[in-house]
């Protein structure tokens, strides 16, 4: 089966292919298109599962100091579990590191965190900062939670 149909039809069985081809050093059998298309989207991935756990995680910060009569415990849990989750994407490849110093970046999660903050709250948008208002240290330390306003 040609590679690219079967990369198309059974990707299991494609990627099972493609390593025993890189297991006995068969390079001219690589589906060298397919496996570079791959390879881009795993690092996409993990900048994205990065991002996710950070939106999260700014969204609940934001929640924990303009809600503090509707705190309940699974929004320790959540923030815990979110900068577990963090630490270990960057144990996994510390140089996703370099997402957390890129203010745009940041910047995009954070409005985000915003915007679900303001459904889950039930408060309009900008009653939050337009700009994050927790350094990236405060929002990965264990111990860190805003005061309430």
């Amino acid at each position: 089966m040609e590679k690219a149909t079967l990369y198309n039809r059974d990707f299991l069985k494609w990627t099972e292919q493609q390593i025993a081809c890189l297991q006995k050093g068969q390079w001219a059998d690589l589906d060298v298109d397919n496996l570079v298309e791959e390879l881009g989207d795993l690092g996409r991935s993990e900048q994205k599962e990065l991002g996710s756990y950070l939106k999260v995680l700014m969204m609940h910060l934001l929640k924990w100091q303009y809600q503090p009569d509707r705190r309940t415990p699974s929004w320790e849990v959540t923030l815990s579990n979110c900068r577990d989750s963090i630490q270990d994407c960057l144990e996994d490849s510390p140089s996703l590191q370099r997402f957390l110093r890129d203010e745009a970046w940041v910047a995009k999660y954070y409005r985000r965190a915003r915007r679900d903050a303001a459904k889950e709250t039930q408060l309009k948008v900008n009653e939050f900062p337009g700009e994050c208002p927790y350094t990236m240290e405060q929002m990965l330390d264990d111990d860190f939670l805003p005061e309430p306003l």
